[in-house]
């Protein structure tokens, strides 16, 4: 501290010490910050590469992802960019119908899910019906479902039990016996692949998920209460979409005796849109101007 006199006032002038000079940052963590920063802007990137379906392939990323055994989502991906090209109306898909119907007996859902809906854009080619024939006795649920819907266009009912099915609640059974440790909550949406009930066979954890999309409608099993195998443990009311294609298809192939499966959607629960009742009420029309005829 300096003391300095000026015109009689005494004048007080602290000294302020340099700061010291920050040293320079290593090159080594420069590099990793960089990379750093660059990982964050380039991982989300990637993430949306790979699960965005959208993303045009060429034709050899198509014939390869659909031999993609190791990433199932790289032959969803595939599929996908097929039906879009069927739908922008180019059918020229001949080099991998093949593997269209091979993919129909897949042992993943979501791809003989998405298969189903594929080969049901395609009305021109026979071995996609023969394929969907086969493919209503899958053992998912939505599958079934799909490929009924999908015969639906190659002018063929034969679908027309799963269709109806489709309209109505869906019972979800044990597929091991077990004692119930957890369950959903009745009255809540359940997306395809939500737990619903969970079991503990003999120490393994096993998780009862929805096979399709809707509401839970019924909780049949109670915590701490042990199940047989084949037990009732939850009833699913099907969602908005199922219902809308179901009684879509129906307008098209239904008959008299499915009329009691499409009337409760003339005054559909809260749950579903209002477009729901108006299909319905053209879906039971349209049966009933067919029966007429």
């Amino acid at each position: 501290m300096r003391m300095w006199s000026n015109g009689g006032y005494m004048i007080v002038e602290q000294e302020i010490a340099e700061k010291p000079k920050r040293a320079p940052m290593p090159r080594r963590t420069k590099i990793l910050f960089y990379l750093v920063a660059w990982l964050i802007v380039l991982m989300p990137f990637l993430f949306w590469r790979g699960t965005w379906f959208g993303r045009p392939l060429t034709d050899a990323e198509i014939t390869k992802y659909l031999h993609d055994d190791q990433k199932p989502r790289h032959i969803q991906h595939a599929l996908v960019q097929i039906g879009e090209r069927i739908n922008r109306g180019n059918r020229n898909i001949g080099p991998w119908s093949a593997d269209l119907v091979r993919l129909a007996t897949y042992p993943v859902e979501e791809i003989r899910n998405t298969d189903a809906w594929i080969m049901g854009q395609d009305n021109s080619n026979q071995q996609f019906h023969s394929a969907l024939l086969k493919m209503i006795s899958d053992p998912a649920p939505q599958v079934r479902g799909n490929a009924a819907l999908a015969l639906v266009r190659f002018g063929d009912a034969s679908g027309r039990p799963q269709i109806v099915a489709m309209l109505k609640p869906l019972v979800v059974t044990a597929p091991t016996a077990g004692r119930v440790t957890g369950v959903a909550r009745a009255g809540e949406p359940a997306n395809h692949g939500t737990v619903l009930v969970k079991l503990d066979d003999h120490g393994q954890l096993v998780e009862v998920r929805a096979p399709i999309s809707g509401h839970i409608r019924a909780i049949e099993a109670q915590p701490g209460a042990d199940v047989a195998q084949g037990a009732p443990l939850a009833v699913l009311n099907p969602g908005a979409d199922q219902v809308w294609e179901a009684l879509r298809a129906l307008y098209a192939v239904g008959q008299v005796d499915d009329l009691p499966a499409v009337a409760p959607y003339k005054n559909p629960s809260r749950e579903l849109p209002q477009r729901i009742a108006q299909q319905a009420a053209e879906t039971e029309k349209a049966i009933e101007e067919r029966a007429g005829r």
